[in-house]
């Protein structure tokens, strides 16, 4: 090995600004290049190694990370007959979502490859018997089974908890925890905070938060793994540099109770850029947001098929998103490098940025009684509506820009089906976090024309 650049003299930051003022040619340095974020960090034109206070250490294994598929399971045959097609065109992990204790367990996972396929569960119920039914079959079979509860997510998505008394459903967690190691029991719903509007150090500070309530209630003796299912956006460094910052942060704190706490990030792209006109460009959306959830350090990534706003799940939609990760991992090479973010002074100095903000934010959340008191009082649910109006302010004024949508769109452009066909998300009861998407201005225009038209 030769050094490459020896010949060359280092640059300093002042002289590289410096260069950058005379190319300017009179224009402000601050006004033209430097621009403020919606978490109030000032991004510069170049970094360099004064940029960056410190080296941070986050581990973000990408080579290993599992390309999964979601199935909502209502027919039995069909989930076992769509897992093992998923699985023998690509997939390397399954997300079930089961909605009520009468489906068969045994049934759904006998054909299943469990030995090397991680399986995801998310139950809209909590049941000791049901979840025992799963221990069982994950000693058998020597399988890695995430159960996924979240009580607190269930709260802050429908206003309830899984039964009627929040004390009941620490317990049982507490019961199962204690009764059976062999499966992963905890999860936290971040991407609800994200897809709901807030700003990426909310997302980072209330995830943190809301595991932090399971830090205090759930005691574990043995490791144990926290799955946090999380949402990416467009801002694709910024993104990349916020799961460097939850696992960074999630490290600390699990530390800090001295518990036997890891993650795992599960990670998916928004909802919340997705068109209903041009669909096909959210196949580069969610393309470049994987690309931020691997190269972030993503244990798992589902994603979201282009025509998830609109349709239901389909065999080729499927196909398409899979194999979207498909490239990245076996033609694009995004798997043989691990931390490839390490050493780069932009990513770094967000990390760090993003993490102060979002600890300080945590703090104060913790002062005034924790995040479970301010959900309860509607303060998360108002200081993310905040957050998701200043968001569609940018939007409708086009300072915030998605190509084909507020800019470079094409008038023309209509769906092929009618509107009534797409129910828009609705903001539910007091205690919910759900808002609606931000085309929602754009489709009530356009049905507005529809019917003066008509």
């Amino acid at each position: 090995m030769k050094p490459l650049f020896t010949n060359f003299d280092p640059v300093s930051a002042k002289q590289w600004k410096q260069k950058i003022q005379f190319e300017l040619k009179g224009a402000d340095y601050n006004e033209t290049l430097i621009w403020n974020s919606p978490e109030d960090i000032k991004v510069k034109p170049f970094y360099d190694k004064e940029d960056v206070k410190e080296v941070i250490s986050v581990n973000t294994p990408e080579s290993e990370f599992k390309i999964c598929q979601n199935i909502f399971v209502h027919d039995v045959n069909k989930s076992i007959e769509r897992a093992l097609d998923s699985l023998n065109r690509g997939a390397e992990s399954i997300r079930f979502t089961i909605e009520d204790e009468t489906i068969d367990l045994e049934k759904l996972l006998e054909k299943l490859p469990l030995d090397n396929t991680p399986i995801f569960f998310h139950f809209n119920f909590i049941s000791i018997d049901f979840t025992q039914k799963l221990a069982t079959i994950a000693k058998t079979k020597n399988a890695t089974i995430y159960c996924n509860f979240d009580p607190i997510g269930q709260l802050a998505k429908e206003g309830n908890w899984f039964t009627t008394n929040e004390k009941d459903n620490f317990e049982t967690i507490n019961q199962l925890v204690q009764k059976d190691n062999s499966l992963s029991l905890i999860s936290v719903n971040s991407a609800l905070y994200q897809n709901a509007g807030a700003t990426i150090v909310q997302q980072i500070a209330y995830t943190l938060a809301h595991a932090n309530e399971y830090f205090n209630r759930i005691e574990v003796t043995t490791p144990h793994t926290m799955v946090l299912n999380i949402a990416v956006g467009t801002n694709y460094f910024f993104e990349i540099a916020k799961l460097r910052a939850i696992r960074l942060l999630f490290n600390t704190i699990a530390a800090a109770y001295n518990q036997n706490w890891n993650c795992h990030l599960v990670v998916s792209p928004t909802k919340r850029n997705k068109t209903l006109y041009d669909y096909n460009v959210n196949m580069l959306r969610t393309t470049t947001e994987c690309m931020s959830a691997i190269l972030g350090g993503a244990d798992t990534i589902a994603n979201l098929p282009y025509d998830a706003l609109y349709h239901k799940d389909n065999e080729f939609g499927d196909r398409i998103a899979r194999n979207q990760l498909l490239i990245l991992k076996n033609e694009s090479y995004f798997d043989k490098v691990n931390n490839p973010s390490d050493g780069s002074y932009y990513i770094e100095s967000l990390t760090q940025q993003l993490a102060d903000k979002a600890l300080t934010l945590f703090k104060d959340i913790e002062a005034n009684g924790g995040f479970l008191k301010q959900l309860n009082e509607g303060i998360i649910k108002r200081k993310i509506q905040e957050s998701a109006d200043k968001e569609q302010d940018l939007f409708d004024t086009g300072k915030e820009i998605l190509l084909g949508t507020n800019k470079h769109a094409n008038k023309d452009d209509r769906m092929k089906h009618d509107l009534e066909l797409f129910p828009f998300v609705k903001i539910k009861p007091r205690k919910t976090l759900i808002t609606p998407i931000i085309e929602k201005r754009l489709a009530e225009k356009i049905e507005q024309e529809r019917l003066e038209k008509e």
